[in-house]
């Protein structure tokens, strides 16, 4: 069994230990020692981001050939369009590639903590929510993947990967859980 530290990252905290840009980074919240971030969200994202000393973990999690998949709540700027979501649906061509198939739907806005601070709007221009599933991790691809079918993302909140979940964690804060890795199969 490993060691898994799941945090919810707030809003404007970077992906690593240390501050960088006038931007606050892990220490801040995790004084633990010998952690690792596996994966990253933007410092303008927030939400689970898994840490762990473990880098048989970290491999299981983050390669692209487990095809682990990870959840975003996704507020956008405009009322989304059934096209939209159509094209999230079977993949988006960005400049480093078409992006695998999402699952991509709209919801109703989700009871969340406040950010700080809060996002911009327009009077004049309503905002709308989807949920987007992926099982990839192209740099800044949500926020890509959304401004390309017309929906500027203003707010982006990672809920899940894999079966790992927020569970009611406030921003700033986190919880440990004991994981099984799989065994090696060994020859005599």
């Amino acid at each position: 069994m490993v060691d898994l530290v799941v945090f919810n990252k707030p809003y404007g905290v970077l992906s690593q230990f240390l501050d960088h840009d006038g931007h606050i980074g892990l220490k801040r919240y995790l004084n633990i020692p010998n952690i690792y971030p596996m994966g990253r969200l933007d410092h303008d994202s927030e939400g689970l981001l898994l840490l762990s000393s473990d880098g048989a973990l970290k491999t299981q999690i983050t390669h692209p050939k487990y095809k682990i998949e990870k959840t975003y709540l996704v507020q956008v700027e405009g009322q989304i369009t059934s096209s939209a979501i159509s094209a999230l649906s079977t993949g988006v061509l960005l400049k480093d590639g078409i992006t695998r198939p999402a699952k991509a739907k709209e919801i109703s806005e989700p009871k969340l903590w406040e950010r700080n601070p809060p996002i911009r709007t327009r009077k004049k221009l309503p905002t709308s929510w989807i949920e987007l599933r992926i099982h990839e991790g192209k740099n800044r691809q949500i926020r890509r993947m959304t401004a390309d079918v017309g929906f500027p993302t203003l707010r982006l909140i990672r809920i899940s990967v894999g079966p790992w979940g927020l569970k009611n964690i406030v921003p700033g804060e986190y919880r440990y859980e004991k994981v099984n890795l799989p065994q090696k199969n060994s020859r005599t």
